[in-house]
């Protein structure tokens, strides 16, 4: 019942109670009648689901839909780049089969003014695709700042008995320019270089499907090390954040009570805890940048091995006249791409798994739920009840008058 009234009360004997919004499940004390909500003492309520990166994704997809035609200008640059981009590859073909090999200066000029049409294409689209996006980002975190700090504002005085300001405000403040920076650039990144790899293997097929063989065998040996890492990744960089918020509280609290702790000459107590608590975070960062460091390392000696093996194989190709120079050249071409594209995708999913992270801790803050809220009761007699002084909504303080009549 302390969860629900300012003032405690406790009663010797039952009373009754006409009002039809207390029959529900949890019990109130004063009239013994029952209201919906969580248990009596309980503040508030965090649910959790299983998949906790998916609840990340619909968190962040609801504060993008309102900005629905600005995330479609971005997507549509998107896919021009990466198609421009792609269409390169024909264009160093162009160049080498028609302009150098057959020694013509017009097939020339004509391969590097299509080469040069590309070039353009791309900035263009670069450009939009870089305003749009980084123009979401900055939109959608600054309407998360203020929806989290509305819900905050709102809440019961016992939510703030049992979290600390210090921290909430680094969730709101850190995590959030994390989510910013993935929202503004990763993500975008991420579906670029998505698109490349599908694309690029595509035109690898069209290409040369004897070489294409060499990468398909090669992808399952790219793929498998992200896959494994990929989740001690994510579960480090939960932690880490979740250490980096501790030095920040930490911090807070010494510094706002800083006349406390030097009249209780508590200074170097609190140095060795802060110590300790820098060094949690640093063992865990450090732990993070260890997986994220395997994860690279394999991924660039799979990539370039395959691609060695490639050039081997085209070389030989070339050699006996069953491909041209031109062939081999936008087939490198598109390998490199697809393996840089790899490569990228392997940074960008270490910032993912840091935003679901912190996508997470800023979901715990909305889904905080205010406790039910029991209606003043009619008809209820004080004869035998005590008074306490509570001046906390979730401490009990002692009896101050008995027996009241």
């Amino acid at each position: 019942m302390s969860s629900r009234h300012n003032l405690t009360f406790q009663t010797r004997r039952k009373f009754t109670c006409n009002d039809a919004q207390h029959a529900r499940r949890d019990r109130c004390r004063l009239c013994g009648s029952e209201s919906s909500g969580t248990q009596a003492g309980s503040f508030f309520m965090i649910s959790l689901v299983s998949r906790r990166q998916r609840q990340a994704i619909r968190l962040a997809a609801s504060f993008i839909a309102p900005y629905r035609w600005q995330a479609l200008g971005a997507l549509l640059a998107l896919v021009v780049t990466a198609g421009i981009t792609l269409s390169i590859g024909q264009g160093i073909k162009l160049m080498i089969d028609q302009g150098f090999m057959t020694r013509s200066p017009q097939l020339l000029e004509r391969s590097i003014g299509f080469f040069m049409l590309l070039t353009v294409g791309l900035a263009i689209g670069t450009f939009s695709r870089f305003y749009l996006v980084s123009w979401i980002g900055e939109r959608v975190v600054a309407d998360l700042r203020k929806k989290v700090f509305d819900h905050l504002i709102e809440l019961h005085p016992g939510f703030y008995e049992n979290n600390r300001s210090s921290e909430i405000q680094s969730r709101l403040t850190a995590d959030t320019t994390l989510l910013q920076s993935v929202i503004g650039s990763s993500l975008s990144m991420f579906l670029r270089n998505a698109l490349m790899v599908v694309g690029g293997i595509v035109l690898l097929f069209i290409t040369n499907p004897k070489l294409t063989s060499i990468v398909v065998v090669a992808l399952p040996l790219i793929i498998a090390p992200i896959l494994m890492f990929g989740r001690r990744v994510r579960t480090l960089s939960r932690e880490s954040q979740d250490r980096v918020a501790n030095v920040g509280s930490y911090v807070a609290e010494a510094l706002g009570q800083i006349k406390t702790v030097q009249a209780y000459n508590h200074q170097q107590q609190d140095k060795q805890r802060f110590a300790h608590t820098v060094e949690q975070a640093f063992d865990t960062a450090r732990k993070r940048i260890l997986q994220r460091s395997w994860l690279i390392t394999l991924v660039i000696v799979l990539v370039l091995g395959a691609v060695a093996v490639m050039l081997w194989v085209g070389g030989m190709d070339v050699i006996s006249g069953r491909i041209s120079s031109g062939e081999l050249a936008a087939f490198v071409f598109y390998a490199l791409v697809v393996g840089m594209a790899f490569g990228t995708l392997n940074e960008v999913i270490g910032e993912l798994q840091r935003a679901a992270g912190a996508a997470e801790r800023i979901g715990e803050l909305l889904q905080a739920r205010q406790p039910p809220v029991c209606r003043p009761c009619r008809n209820v007699s004080a004869a035998g009840l005590h008074w306490r002084a509570s001046v906390s909504p979730i401490r009990r303080a002692p009896s101050v008058m008995r027996s009241m009549t």
